[in-house]
């Protein structure tokens, strides 16, 4: 091989090399400049959620100035009210139906529990899935409920989404003290919730999963009171012993 092939060969490569650092270092560089501005946008997204199934303001009223006082990460009695601060990582649950860890967003007045919003999913949609978020307040009432994703058949099925009805509302105030465990299934189970006729399947699913919810919270309300972020996870075999069958 002469030394001019050799050469080019060699320039080729260390070009080749060059362009491939240039490259990586304007990603990373591009990766730090945009991922504040992501984060900021989805945990107000995420927020935004919060406050249509957990409207009152107490529960927010200190996250503003906690944001401004905690850049050094302390602990202040702010805290009590970051809901995106306050989580707990829930490990698989049958009751919550999630197959992966999945997070408690915990809100608190005074260090105690005000409320939480959990994460569950209805694996028995006609669908598919239907992922829902669930707030319930301390006293075990429930404060709202919304859909955050499902397939069920459009102008149907889908009147479960806040978006296209306000079926999702019917949990709204609803307890297992109010309404008793036997009573949480569709009016054509003989239990106390609408439907709309021909979509009996979804709503069934979705009623189930919320009831499921309820229990999964009083079995673990003082875990959830208790835990700081990913540090502890529910009794499985208890959530298992005691899960209503409908």
């Amino acid at each position: 091989m002469s030394d001019t092939v050799i050469k080019h060969t060699s320039v080729t490569a260390i070009t080749m090399v060059a362009f491939a650092l240039i490259g990586t270092a304007l990603l990373a560089y591009i990766f730090n400049i945009t991922r504040e501005p992501i984060e900021k946008s989805e945990a107000e997204a995420r927020m935004a959620l919060f406050r249509q199934i957990l409207p009152d303001e107490h529960y927010y009223s200190n996250v503003k100035n906690n944001h401004a006082k905690n850049k050094d990460h302390e602990h202040h009695a702010d805290d009590d009210n970051d809901l995106l601060k306050n989580v707990v990582e829930i490990a698989p649950n049958e009751l919550l139906g999630n197959k992966t860890p999945s997070k408690a967003y915990v809100a608190k007045q005074d260090h105690k529990l005000a409320a939480v919003i959990l994460e569950a999913i209805a694996h028995d949609g006609y669908s598919g899935d239907i992922k829902l978020l669930i707030a319930i307040r301390a006293d075990g009432s429930i404060s709202g409920v919304r859909v955050l994703a499902h397939k069920e058949t459009p102008g149907l099925g889908d009147y479960i989404d806040i978006a296209h009805g306000n079926w999702i509302k019917l949990f709204d105030n609803q307890s297992v003290e109010t309404t008793p465990l036997e009573q949480w299934k569709v009016k054509k189970d003989g239990g106390k919730f609408d439907y709309m006729v021909g979509a009996t399947i979804t709503p069934r699913a979705v009623v189930k999963a919320v009831a499921k919810s309820l229990q999964f919270f009083e079995q673990n309300k003082h875990m959830l009171e208790q835990s700081s972020a990913h540090d502890h996870k529910p009794d499985q075999k208890s959530d298992h012993k005691s899960e209503h069958k409908d």
